[in-house]
């Protein structure tokens, strides 16, 4: 099991004191699956994401990925595993806008050690970038900008890919697009997918789908 999540609970400070967010989440993520999160908003999707890339902690519960308990794991060590095992990909792209489209395809695998000159080559022509890659993230349409930031996410070749409502900011034929395009990319990688969205449409798409409902998986 690639990815296995227990007993997992997280809180924030409301105005009343604790708000729970995520109430005892027990989850399994095997290698190569892809699977999605769905449920309201508030209901805890982007948190439990969050948790799992190691971006925030948990109050309480375990975070194993590859062996490793990385709810245990200090600010270091988790960016570490980012870096070396994750592939993220947000709703707003968060591309370096001082860097053009091939230096941002780049960028996460050479902090990881892992940059392969002809791999993002090819993730390039698969994702449509092949030429746009001296363009800057400006100078792209939405779509665009969510094309370099799947290739960013595998060129690194990560086990596991996280995505956060990837295709939210984009239109529906475009958004259809660049899904199909994002699945056939982690298919062939053999990286598994866990995706949070809204859309019943894209959440079928995945193999599997967990629902979220006040913090619990329903």
């Amino acid at each position: 099991m690639l990815l296995t999540v227990r007993a997992l609970e997280k809180s924030y400070a409301g105005a009343e004191g604790r708000v729970p967010v995520l109430r005892g989440i027990d989850m399994e993520v095997a290698a190569g699956e892809t699977l999605a999160l769905t449920g309201e908003s508030g209901s805890g999707k982007s948190t439990l994401l969050h948790l799992i890339g190691g971006l925030d902690t948990a109050d309480a519960g375990s975070i194993v990925m590859n062996e490793q308990d990385i709810s245990r794991l200090d600010d270091t060590g988790r960016a570490a595993v980012r870096r070396s095992n994750l592939g993220i990909i947000f709703q707003q792209f968060n591309l370096i806008p001082s860097l053009d489209v091939a230096a941002n395809i780049a960028f996460q695998a050479r902090l990881a050690g892992m940059y392969d000159a002809d791999s993002a080559t090819g993730l390039a022509q698969a994702l449509g970038l092949a030429d746009h890659l001296h363009k800057f993230p400006e100078q792209l349409s939405g779509g665009q900008q969510q094309r370099v930031a799947i290739a960013r996410a595998l060129a690194a070749k990560p086990s596991l890919i996280l995505a956060d409502e990837p295709t939210g900011n984009l239109d529906e034929a475009t958004a259809a697009e660049v899904m199909a395009q994002m699945l056939a990319l982690v298919t062939k990688t053999g990286a598994a997918l866990v995706m949070v969205t809204h859309s019943p449409r894209l959440a079928g798409q995945m193999g599997r789908q967990l629902h979220l409902r006040q913090g619990q998986l329903a």
